[in-house]
């Protein structure tokens, strides 16, 4: 973890930190411990809203995007290749000062480590708790102003960007869910963990339906979606599904929900989105729903809605449609 990397840099491993100007944090996990940063110094980069609000309960200063110059920046690497090369340029062009990157091994540290080392002259590594920490200086930024990419359209004309899910191709099991759709839909739907608006475009091909409320936790996805969803009917939600709360009630929920932050599947994650569903909908609403065959939604579905049934699939994935809301009793 970041935190036994750092205190080891930091006291005697070479690094040093810049005791006046602000410190952009990149996406450090909410497992880690900052203590070796001063909290007021810190702007935490972080574009995931649930990790967002955590860092910020946590009284540190929180940003989607990071929008000024520091005098440093730390990188803690994402899963994704391409999402680390991105967050890495970006710190470049905005620190004034030293650029630190930390990533775990399984996360592919060594990888970014060996591009790194081709371009310029790396200091570190300080290598612990199964991964790695490594600095370059300010000198050093100009040689990764080729790993900047935004938002960028794809073969099939849709907008997506490094980092957000699906970005190179239809996610088979949402384009399993808009085959499965009734033709006719009416009223307000809620489009939950909408992702670069695939679902919601094809909602919106409806005349009935009044809007599309696209509630995404992914900054950079929901900004996709604004770029793919151009109906005047969609509104565009940056929030945590499990806590939005929508205008008034919804008529349909559209939704393929995420299974995972890390690595290991989180059937948690769905089952609050079933929760949210449930919640979010009129008496008489429905929820058209898709997941991977083997995650356990069954039971949450029939523990919040009367009528749940399997419309179908395939070897991958399944369907429900669920309906009658059950209501919590005060």
């Amino acid at each position: 973890m970041i935190d036994a990397r750092l205190q080891v840099a930091l006291s005697g491993g070479g690094l040093d930190l810049p005791e006046e100007g602000r410190i952009a944090v990149y996406r450090p996990p909410i497992e880690a411990d900052l203590r070796e940063l001063v909290p007021d110094q810190c702007d935490i980069i972080h574009d995931y809203k649930p990790f967002y609000d955590i860092w910020e309960g946590r009284g540190y200063d929180v940003r989607q995007t990071a929008q000024e110059r520091y005098a440093a920046a730390i990188v803690c690497l994402p899963r994704a290749k391409a999402e680390a090369r991105v967050l890495i340029a970006d710190a470049c062009a905005r620190s004034d000062g030293v650029v630190v990157i930390d990533g775990q091994k399984t996360d592919g540290v060594d990888s970014i480590l060996k591009e790194m080392k081709a371009r310029v002259t790396v200091h570190g590594p300080v290598s612990k708790a199964h991964g790695k920490m490594f600095w370059i200086d300010a000198s050093a930024a100009e040689f990764f102003a080729d790993w900047a990419e935004g938002p960028s359209q794809t073969e099939g004309g849709f907008w997506t960007a490094p980092g957000v899910f699906s970005a190179d191709e239809v996610d088979l099991a949402s384009a399993l869910l808009v085959d499965a759709l009734p033709d006719k839909l009416t009223g307000n739907v809620a489009d939950l963990g909408a992702g670069w608006g695939f679902l919601a475009a094809h909602v919106l091909t409806r005349p009935d339906v009044t809007s599309v409320h696209l509630v995404e936790a992914g900054y950079m996805a929901l900004e996709c979606a604004r770029r793919n969803v151009t109906d005047k009917r969609a509104v565009f939600h940056w929030a945590d599904v499990a806590h939005w709360e929508p205008p008034h009630k919804m008529d349909v929920v559209v939704m393929n929900p995420p299974f995972h932050t890390g690595r290991a599947a989180e059937p948690q994650i769905g089952q609050a989105f079933v929760a949210s569903a449930a919640r979010i909908l009129s008496a008489h609403g429905d929820l058209w729903m898709v997941a991977n065959r083997h995650l356990p939604y069954e039971a949450e579905l029939k523990k919040r809605f009367a009528q749940v049934e399997e419309i179908g699939g395939d070897a991958r994935f399944k369907l429900f449609h669920a309906t009658r809301p059950a209501r919590r009793r005060r």
